[in-house]
Protein backbone atom coordinates (compact mmCIF):
# COMPACT_ATOMS: atom_id res chain seq x y z
CA UNK A 1 0.00 0.00 0.00
CA UNK A 2 2.01 2.93 -1.25
CA UNK A 3 0.80 6.28 0.06
CA UNK A 4 3.68 8.33 -1.34
CA UNK A 5 5.25 8.68 -4.77
CA UNK A 6 8.95 8.41 -3.90
CA UNK A 7 9.95 5.28 -1.96
CA UNK A 8 13.28 3.73 -0.96
CA UNK A 9 13.49 0.27 0.63
CA UNK A 10 16.27 -1.33 2.66
CA UNK A 11 16.14 -5.11 2.30
CA UNK A 12 18.67 -7.94 2.18
CA UNK A 13 21.55 -5.69 3.14
CA UNK A 14 21.17 -2.88 0.61
CA UNK A 15 19.01 0.09 -0.37
CA UNK A 16 16.67 -0.21 -3.37
CA UNK A 17 14.75 2.50 -5.18
CA UNK A 18 11.01 1.92 -5.22
CA UNK A 19 8.38 -0.22 -3.52
CA UNK A 20 10.08 -3.58 -3.98
CA UNK A 21 8.55 -6.97 -3.06
CA UNK A 22 9.95 -8.19 0.26
CA UNK A 23 7.57 -10.88 1.58
CA UNK A 24 6.90 -14.38 0.24
CA UNK A 25 3.51 -16.07 0.15
CA UNK A 26 4.52 -18.74 2.66
CA UNK A 27 6.19 -16.38 5.13
CA UNK A 28 4.62 -16.66 8.56
CA UNK A 29 4.02 -12.90 8.51
CA UNK A 30 2.03 -13.10 5.27
CA UNK A 31 0.04 -16.13 6.39
CA UNK A 32 -0.55 -15.43 10.07
CA UNK A 33 0.08 -11.74 10.56
CA UNK A 34 3.28 -11.77 12.63
CA UNK A 35 4.34 -8.29 11.53
CA UNK A 36 5.47 -5.26 13.50
CA UNK A 37 6.57 -1.81 12.42
CA UNK A 38 7.21 1.67 13.70
CA UNK A 39 6.94 5.11 12.19
CA UNK A 40 9.21 8.12 12.49
CA UNK A 41 9.37 11.34 10.47
CA UNK A 42 12.04 13.22 8.55
CA UNK A 43 11.45 16.88 7.71
CA UNK A 44 13.51 20.04 7.36
CA UNK A 45 16.69 18.02 7.80
CA UNK A 46 15.75 16.40 11.13
CA UNK A 47 14.31 13.06 12.25
CA UNK A 48 13.02 13.70 15.80
CA UNK A 49 13.14 10.79 18.25
CA UNK A 50 14.32 8.42 15.52
CA UNK A 51 16.32 6.42 18.06
CA UNK A 52 13.22 5.92 20.24
CA UNK A 53 11.18 4.68 17.27
CA UNK A 54 13.93 2.21 16.36
CA UNK A 55 14.08 0.99 19.95
CA UNK A 56 10.30 0.58 20.01
CA UNK A 57 10.13 -1.55 16.86
CA UNK A 58 12.52 -3.99 18.56
CA UNK A 59 10.33 -4.00 21.68
CA UNK A 60 7.29 -4.65 19.47
CA UNK A 61 9.09 -7.56 17.82
CA UNK A 62 9.83 -9.13 21.19
CA UNK A 63 6.18 -8.73 22.21
CA UNK A 64 5.30 -11.01 19.27
CA UNK A 65 8.13 -13.42 20.16
CA UNK A 66 10.17 -12.26 17.17
CA UNK A 67 13.92 -11.90 17.53
CA UNK A 68 15.13 -8.47 16.34
CA UNK A 69 18.05 -8.66 13.93
CA UNK A 70 19.22 -5.02 14.10
CA UNK A 71 19.95 -2.85 17.09
CA UNK A 72 18.54 0.68 17.28
CA UNK A 73 21.88 2.36 16.58
CA UNK A 74 22.35 0.34 13.39
CA UNK A 75 18.82 1.17 12.27
CA UNK A 76 19.41 4.89 12.82
CA UNK A 77 22.56 4.75 10.68
CA UNK A 78 20.74 2.86 7.92
CA UNK A 79 17.87 5.35 7.91
CA UNK A 80 20.23 8.29 7.45
CA UNK A 81 21.92 6.45 4.58
CA UNK A 82 18.56 5.96 2.92
CA UNK A 83 17.44 9.55 3.50
CA UNK A 84 20.41 10.77 1.48
CA UNK A 85 18.41 9.74 -1.60
CA UNK A 86 15.65 12.29 -0.90
CA UNK A 87 15.50 16.01 -1.53
CA UNK A 88 16.53 18.09 1.51
CA UNK A 89 13.03 19.60 1.78
CA UNK A 90 11.20 16.25 1.54
CA UNK A 91 8.85 15.08 4.29
CA UNK A 92 9.48 11.35 4.68
CA UNK A 93 7.70 8.63 6.66
CA UNK A 94 10.30 6.26 8.14
CA UNK A 95 9.05 2.72 8.68
CA UNK A 96 11.32 -0.03 10.07
CA UNK A 97 9.60 -3.42 10.19
CA UNK A 98 9.99 -7.09 11.07
CA UNK A 99 8.04 -10.21 10.22
CA UNK A 100 8.40 -13.92 10.91
CA UNK A 101 9.44 -16.27 8.13
CA UNK A 102 8.90 -19.76 9.52
CA UNK A 103 6.67 -21.39 12.11
CA UNK A 104 4.95 -24.62 12.93
CA UNK A 105 1.76 -25.92 11.37
CA UNK A 106 -0.38 -24.02 13.88
CA UNK A 107 0.35 -20.36 14.63
CA UNK A 108 3.66 -20.17 16.51
CA UNK A 109 6.50 -18.37 14.75
CA UNK A 110 9.96 -19.90 14.82
CA UNK A 111 12.34 -17.98 17.05
CA UNK A 112 15.43 -16.50 15.46
CA UNK A 113 14.04 -16.48 11.92
CA UNK A 114 12.91 -12.92 11.36
CA UNK A 115 13.10 -10.69 8.27
CA UNK A 116 13.86 -6.98 8.49
CA UNK A 117 13.25 -4.05 6.17
CA UNK A 118 13.05 -0.26 6.25
CA UNK A 119 10.66 1.64 4.02
CA UNK A 120 11.21 5.37 3.45
CA UNK A 121 8.17 6.95 1.83
CA UNK A 122 7.79 10.60 0.89
CA UNK A 123 4.49 11.71 2.44
CA UNK A 124 3.79 15.41 3.06
CA UNK A 125 2.41 16.63 6.36
CA UNK A 126 -1.23 17.66 6.41
CA UNK A 127 -1.61 21.45 6.15
CA UNK A 128 -0.84 23.26 9.40
CA UNK A 129 -4.46 24.41 9.61
CA UNK A 130 -5.93 20.91 9.11
CA UNK A 131 -8.57 19.84 11.63
CA UNK A 132 -10.63 16.73 12.30
CA UNK A 133 -14.17 15.86 13.44
CA UNK A 134 -14.79 12.88 15.76
CA UNK A 135 -17.69 10.58 16.57
CA UNK A 136 -18.17 7.50 18.75
CA UNK A 137 -17.64 3.93 17.61
CA UNK A 138 -19.02 0.67 18.94
CA UNK A 139 -15.57 -0.92 18.58
CA UNK A 140 -13.15 -0.70 21.51
CA UNK A 141 -9.47 -1.00 22.23
CA UNK A 142 -8.56 -4.52 23.42
CA UNK A 143 -6.60 -5.47 26.53
CA UNK A 144 -3.35 -7.44 26.77
CA UNK A 145 -5.26 -10.65 27.55
CA UNK A 146 -7.02 -10.31 24.17
CA UNK A 147 -4.40 -8.86 21.83
CA UNK A 148 -0.78 -7.71 21.59
CA UNK A 149 -1.57 -4.14 22.62
CA UNK A 150 2.01 -3.74 23.89
CA UNK A 151 3.28 -3.80 20.29
CA UNK A 152 2.86 -1.73 17.16
CA UNK A 153 1.66 -4.80 15.34
CA UNK A 154 -0.01 -5.03 11.95
CA UNK A 155 -2.63 -7.44 13.29
CA UNK A 156 -4.13 -4.66 15.45
CA UNK A 157 -4.93 -2.35 12.57
CA UNK A 158 -8.03 -4.03 11.10
CA UNK A 159 -9.78 -3.05 14.34
CA UNK A 160 -8.71 0.57 13.80
CA UNK A 161 -9.88 0.38 10.20
CA UNK A 162 -13.41 -0.67 11.15
CA UNK A 163 -13.55 2.20 13.65
CA UNK A 164 -12.66 4.60 10.86
CA UNK A 165 -15.13 3.07 8.41
CA UNK A 166 -17.91 3.40 10.96
CA UNK A 167 -16.99 7.03 11.64
CA UNK A 168 -16.78 7.84 7.95
CA UNK A 169 -20.18 6.25 7.32
CA UNK A 170 -21.59 8.89 9.69
CA UNK A 171 -19.83 11.74 7.91
CA UNK A 172 -16.94 12.07 10.37
CA UNK A 173 -13.22 11.64 9.74
CA UNK A 174 -12.18 9.78 12.89
CA UNK A 175 -13.53 8.20 16.06
CA UNK A 176 -12.98 8.72 19.76
CA UNK A 177 -12.46 5.19 21.09
CA UNK A 178 -13.22 3.60 24.46
CA UNK A 179 -11.15 1.07 26.34
CA UNK A 180 -12.61 -2.15 27.73
CA UNK A 181 -14.02 -0.25 30.73
CA UNK A 182 -15.82 2.30 28.56
CA UNK A 183 -13.44 5.19 29.27
CA UNK A 184 -11.74 7.13 26.49
CA UNK A 185 -8.47 5.59 25.31
CA UNK A 186 -7.49 7.46 22.13
CA UNK A 187 -8.80 8.06 18.63
CA UNK A 188 -8.82 5.38 15.94
CA UNK A 189 -5.43 6.61 14.73
CA UNK A 190 -3.81 8.83 17.36
CA UNK A 191 -3.48 9.72 21.01
CA UNK A 192 -5.83 12.43 22.30
CA UNK A 193 -5.59 15.42 24.62
CA UNK A 194 -8.24 17.77 26.00
CA UNK A 195 -8.17 21.11 27.79
CA UNK A 196 -10.72 22.15 30.42
CA UNK A 197 -10.57 25.27 32.57
CA UNK A 198 -6.92 25.74 31.63
CA UNK A 199 -5.84 22.19 32.58
CA UNK A 200 -4.41 19.86 29.92
CA UNK A 201 -5.46 16.21 30.28
CA UNK A 202 -4.86 12.98 28.40
CA UNK A 203 -6.15 9.43 29.03
CA UNK A 204 -3.97 7.55 31.47
CA UNK A 205 -1.76 4.97 29.81
CA UNK A 206 -3.56 1.87 31.08
CA UNK A 207 -2.09 -0.68 28.67
CA UNK A 208 -4.98 -0.75 26.19
CA UNK A 209 -3.24 1.57 23.73
CA UNK A 210 0.29 2.61 22.83
CA UNK A 211 1.21 5.77 24.71
CA UNK A 212 2.99 7.28 21.75
CA UNK A 213 6.47 8.72 21.45
CA UNK A 214 5.02 11.92 19.98
CA UNK A 215 2.49 12.05 22.84
CA UNK A 216 5.34 11.80 25.33
CA UNK A 217 7.33 14.50 23.53
CA UNK A 218 4.37 16.92 23.60
CA UNK A 219 3.94 16.24 27.33
CA UNK A 220 7.61 16.97 27.99
CA UNK A 221 7.57 20.14 25.89
CA UNK A 222 4.41 21.48 27.52
CA UNK A 223 5.69 20.75 31.01
CA UNK A 224 8.95 22.56 30.26
CA UNK A 225 6.85 25.47 29.02
CA UNK A 226 5.03 25.67 32.37
CA UNK A 227 1.80 23.88 31.43
CA UNK A 228 2.07 20.24 32.59
CA UNK A 229 -0.26 17.56 31.27
CA UNK A 230 -2.17 15.38 33.72
CA UNK A 231 -2.94 11.76 32.85
CA UNK A 232 -6.43 10.83 34.07
CA UNK A 233 -9.35 8.47 33.60
CA UNK A 234 -11.49 10.42 31.13
CA UNK A 235 -15.03 9.75 29.95
CA UNK A 236 -16.90 10.81 26.85
CA UNK A 237 -18.70 13.35 29.05
CA UNK A 238 -15.33 14.89 29.91
CA UNK A 239 -14.70 15.46 26.22
CA UNK A 240 -18.17 16.93 25.76
CA UNK A 241 -17.31 19.43 28.49
CA UNK A 242 -13.82 20.24 27.13
CA UNK A 243 -12.76 23.65 25.91
CA UNK A 244 -10.25 22.27 23.43
CA UNK A 245 -9.38 18.82 22.01
CA UNK A 246 -6.50 17.75 19.80
CA UNK A 247 -4.90 14.55 18.49
CA UNK A 248 -1.19 13.76 18.46
CA UNK A 249 0.66 11.21 16.40
CA UNK A 250 3.76 10.71 14.34
CA UNK A 251 2.19 11.24 10.92
CA UNK A 252 1.12 14.86 11.47
CA UNK A 253 2.35 15.54 15.03
CA UNK A 254 -0.75 17.49 16.12
CA UNK A 255 -4.27 17.90 14.73
CA UNK A 256 -6.91 20.07 16.42
CA UNK A 257 -10.42 18.61 16.81
CA UNK A 258 -13.34 20.89 15.89
CA UNK A 259 -16.26 18.57 16.73
CA UNK A 260 -17.13 15.52 18.79
CA UNK A 261 -20.67 14.25 18.06
CA UNK A 262 -22.25 17.68 17.96
CA UNK A 263 -19.99 19.32 20.55
CA UNK A 264 -17.96 21.98 18.75
CA UNK A 265 -14.56 23.41 19.63
CA UNK A 266 -12.38 26.22 18.37
CA UNK A 267 -8.78 25.55 17.44
CA UNK A 268 -7.32 26.50 20.79
CA UNK A 269 -4.17 28.10 22.14
CA UNK A 270 -2.80 24.89 23.66
CA UNK A 271 -2.78 23.04 20.34
CA UNK A 272 -1.14 26.02 18.67
CA UNK A 273 1.47 26.27 21.42
CA UNK A 274 2.15 22.50 21.40
CA UNK A 275 2.78 22.63 17.64
CA UNK A 276 5.11 25.60 18.04
CA UNK A 277 6.99 23.93 20.88
CA UNK A 278 7.37 20.68 18.93
CA UNK A 279 8.86 22.32 15.86
CA UNK A 280 11.14 24.51 17.97
CA UNK A 281 12.36 21.44 19.85
CA UNK A 282 12.76 19.28 16.71
CA UNK A 283 14.69 21.86 14.71
CA UNK A 284 16.95 22.61 17.69
CA UNK A 285 18.11 18.97 17.64
CA UNK A 286 19.68 19.15 14.20
CA UNK A 287 20.06 15.62 12.85
CA UNK A 288 19.21 13.91 16.18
Amino acid sequence: MAAGKTIRTYFDGTWHDGDIPIMRAADHGAWLGTTVFDGARYFEGVAPDLDRHCERVNASARALDLEPSADAETMVQLVWEGLAGFAPDAAVYIRPMYWAIDGDATTVAALGNTRFAICLEEIPFAPADATVRLTRTRFRRPVLEDAVVNAKAGCLYPNNARMLREAQSRGYQNALVADAMGNVAESATSNVFMVRDGEILTPIANGTFLAGITRSRHMQNLAADGTPVREAVLTFRDFEEADEVFLTGNMNKITPVTEFDGTHYQVGPVARRARELYWDWALSKGTA
